[in-house]
């Protein structure tokens, strides 16, 4: 990495993503800016420029701490890169650093361009395509097929066991997966993607599914952690996250087999400095992967992570960002984050007699937390609001359609049960017209011991 010392133009770290992800992650705003580095912001029109016209001109919001912002129309290479020239005249970018999936790709070409820490620009394409991935790494992969466009109406299962996952192969947030249960179901949910969308066919892998977040420096891994999860797939074909424990109760030698396949995915995808989240799943001891992503984490993981360690990730993610030396600690507390089941209908209010609920959609911020000692009691932080009061609330399909969640954590070696219970009877989702919710599974039974194996 070279960087111009002697430029006269102040320091610069370049975040891109927009505002909904920036707000969950304000402490690298605030952390650039600790250090000296003016943040840098780029963002999409799925960005209220009036919301975030608002924010900078509020003194005690840590995004008044933007030193610019540009605007791009969509978050491509072909765009990004000519909308950062003025800052790059105007400023000595040192870093540069994803917020969100959107901008993935862009991010890793830009620092590649500019010779700085990053994913590198194949490793940030790869993590966009999910075809790329199995390609990548067919031996930790489910079996696949491919259908294109011009292959939907025609394609053939003959050699496919059922059931299977549809998958588009660009999407994230679960958005678009679904599961296919038997051939004479399979043509009608093809039908259902948009024309130009290629999607994978592919095996049902059968276990509890995990996440794997990972620090790498110089293409080493110097820090990874396993996240357990939970989802309603059991009640229905959708394969919406329900819950995270960081870190995932597990025997030694079922971690074992999730960092080294992870360790695995980075290598042969060639990623070099950041932080990654890659989902598996477990299936007869052999880890199986979903998809990788060279991004922080979503939800609340990463502060799932502060708690447990008690330490904040975002420091550490400014280091790979600058190529300066770091670590992380090992986990002293386990943390969970739980999202409650809601009636239909149009949200009124949510309400809470425990911790107050934090209406982070609207706030365009994410409540502080303050880790525990490793040996206090279960300690609820934070009720999570990410839905606007009005928001017509229906079946969980995918992440966007969630709601409200609760985030609390315990001694690493407490036992987990009843504290889902505890924690979420204290919330109260109010809902205009409600109808019940259908059937989405016993959610507030298994979600605090998300991913858990004995």
């Amino acid at each position: 990495m070279t960087t111009d010392t002697n430029s006269s133009r102040p320091p610069a770290i370049l975040f891109l993503g927009d505002m909904v992800i920036v707000a969950r992650q304000l402490r690298l705003i605030t952390e650039a800016h600790r250090r000296g580095y003016a943040p840098l912001l780029v963002v999409t029109p799925d960005t209220d420029p009036e919301e975030l016209a608002a924010c900078r001109a509020d003194g005690a919001h840590p995004l008044s701490l933007l030193a610019d912002v540009v605007n791009v129309a969509e978050p491509k290479v072909d765009l990004v890169v000519p909308a950062i020239q003025p800052l790059l005249r105007r400023y000595d970018v040192r870093g540069v650093l994803c917020i969100g999936d959107f901008f993935v790709e862009p991010t890793g070409m830009v620092a590649a361009c500019l010779n700085l820490p990053g994913a590198g620009a194949g490793a940030s394409r790869t993590s966009r395509n999910k075809l790329l991935q199995r390609t990548s790494v067919p031996h930790l992969s489910p079996d696949f097929r491919v259908v294109t466009p011009e292959e939907r109406a025609g394609f053939s299962t003959d050699g496919i066991s059922f059931p299977v996952v549809v998958k588009p192969v660009g999407r994230f947030s679960s958005l678009g997966v679904r599961q296919v249960k038997n051939p004479d179901e399979l043509p009608a949910i093809l039908a259902t993607y948009p024309e130009d969308e290629t999607v994978l066919v592919e095996s049902r892998v059968v276990g509890p599914e995990f996440s794997v977040e990972a620090l790498t420096q110089n293409g080493e891994v110097i820090w990874a952690g396993v996240t357990g999860k939970a989802t309603n797939e059991s009640t229905g074909i959708f394969f919406t996250e329900m819950g995270h424990t960081s870190p995932a109760r597990l025997p030694e030698e079922d971690v074992k087999a999730l960092l080294d396949a992870n360790a695995e995915v980075l290598r042969r995808i060639g990623f070099g400095d950041g932080i990654t989240h890659a989902e598996f799943r477990l299936s007869e001891g052999r880890a199986v992967l979903m998809e990788v992503a060279t991004r922080l984490p979503g939800d609340g993981i990463t502060f799932l992570w502060h708690l447990a360690t008690g330490q904040p990730l975002e420091p550490v993610m400014i280091d790979l960002a600058l190529g300066e030396p770091t670590s992380y600690p090992a986990p002293r507390r386990r943390a969970y984050q739980v999202y409650l089941e809601h009636a239909y209908g149009s949200l009124l209010d949510v309400t809470s007699t425990g911790v107050p609920a934090s209406w982070v959609s609207v706030d365009n911020n994410w409540p502080v937390f303050e880790p525990a000692a490793a040996d206090a009691p279960p300690r609820a932080h934070a009720v999570l609001v990410t839905q606007r009061p009005g928001a017509v609330l229906g079946p969980q399909t995918d992440s966007e359609a969630r709601s409200v969640s609760v985030i609390f954590d315990a001694p690493l070696d407490a036992p987990a049960d009843g504290l889902a219970e505890k924690y979420t009877a204290t919330v109260t989702i109010s809902v205009a017209d409600a109808t019940p919710a259908e059937d989405e599974g016993e959610t507030d039974r298994v979600l605090a011991d998300a991913g858990s194996r004995t």
